[in-house]
């Protein structure tokens, strides 16, 4: 199959049409394994560094929004194969359709009645739920009734992998653009599970020695966030500037105004570029730290966490500046500039990146 074939405008426009991703790509996901990036080889997944994901997550949400940030929520929720014990990682990640959507809301309880959890709850957001094989739930714990805290008083939570068998979809994904992530809620409303199917989130009781498992879960969480906005703000820009010259086929702008335009363009195009050098190095960086040292610094951690957001408050600025430069085709709704614009204003608005700080 022709990759460049099938990430084309045309499939991106039958995607949002179907409001999830159309069999075409999930056959070349499939295939290309995208799903499980993070999966180790021995378990039919590519083994992934954080540093390469970062650049296929980037390259894909450039091709369609939607399909770069459901590959990206769904294959770093596989990441959680690091973290579950290997009777569960060898039933359900050998899968070559494995897809894991999921939330990190905490919108459940897990009631633990013998050598049984009872979970029931309401989550919301779970990115590629239509295609799910699996779902992941973030749940207050409890004990025969009783609520569970941890060390400092608080409610304690673990994550619990889900069958899709088990869980009810809800129609929640109402929203003007990422359409064909199909990001809806689900619920369970009576469910027992076994104990094995609950996790830490903590890469300290990782159970596979993978380095990528030891990475700290909110800046890995930022920085592929952070290359979804990146991916999708570039083909913004891009399109933008082909809406702006096509106009000028026939309208004819004065010479001021194009110099005007190029001048705009190279200097937000300039700006764009060194906010994504300083977050891939920081990137970089990071990751030879956990190479040489296991371990990364926590000053290193903040830097990594500054550069996700700066790197998407960059995009929002420069995508501002250009877009009066984008003409009523940004409005038609049927247009791809118009869906990339919709899609970046969607996504853009995740509460993990908004501060700049």
């Amino acid at each position: 199959m022709n990759k460049i074939n099938v990430l084309d405008a045309v499939m991106a426009e039958k995607a949002e049409v179907l409001g999830c991703l159309p069999p075409e790509w999930l056959e070349l996901i499939y295939k290309e394994k995208w799903f499980k990036l993070f999966v180790p080889a021995h378990l039919g997944g590519l083994g992934y560094t954080l540093p390469e994901a970062l650049r296929i997550e980037e390259k894909l949400a450039y091709a369609d929004g939607s399909l770069g940030w459901t590959v990206t929520l769904c294959a770093g929720a596989a990441w959680f194969v690091g973290l579950i014990e290997d009777s569960l990682r060898n039933t359900i990640f050998t899968d070559p359709k494995l897809c894991l959507a999921g939330s990190g809301f905490v919108g459940g309880k897990a009631d633990r009645v013998g050598d049984q959890y009872f979970i029931k709850g309401h989550w919301t957001y779970a990115s590629g739920a239509l295609h799910a094989s699996h779902f992941t739930a973030n749940c207050a714990l409890f004990e025969n009734g009783n609520p569970i805290l941890d060390a400092k008083g608080n409610p304690a939570v673990k994550a619990f992998i889900l069958d899709k068998t088990e869980v009810k979809i809800l129609d929640g994904w109402n929203y003007m653009g990422m359409i064909a992530t199909g990001s809806h809620a689900f619920e369970v409303e009576q469910l027992y599970v076994p104990l094995n199917r609950c996790f830490d989130i903590d890469p300290a009781k990782a159970q596979l020695p993978d380095l990528v498992f030891q990475y700290p879960f909110l800046q890995f969480a930022e920085a592929t966030l952070a290359v979804n906005i990146l991916g999708i703000s570039r083909h913004l820009q891009e399109l933008i500037a082909a809406a702006f010259w096509k106009r000028d086929a026939y309208r004819k702008y004065s010479e001021r105004q194009r110099k005007y335009f190029q001048q705009i363009v190279a200097k937000q195009k300039d700006r764009l570029e060194s906010a994504r050098r300083a977050f891939y190095d920081s990137i970089e960086n990071s990751w030879a730290e956990l190479e040489t040292k296991r371990a990364i610094n926590p000053a290193t951690l903040k830097k990594i966490s500054r550069f996700s957001r700066k790197l998407t408050q960059v995009c929002r600025e420069t995508n501002a500046k250009l877009y009066p430069f984008a003409g009523l085709e940004a409005a038609q709704t049927h247009t791809e500039l118009n869906r990339v614009w919709r899609d970046f204003n969607t996504v853009s608005q995740h509460a993990l990146l908004v501060f700049p700080f």
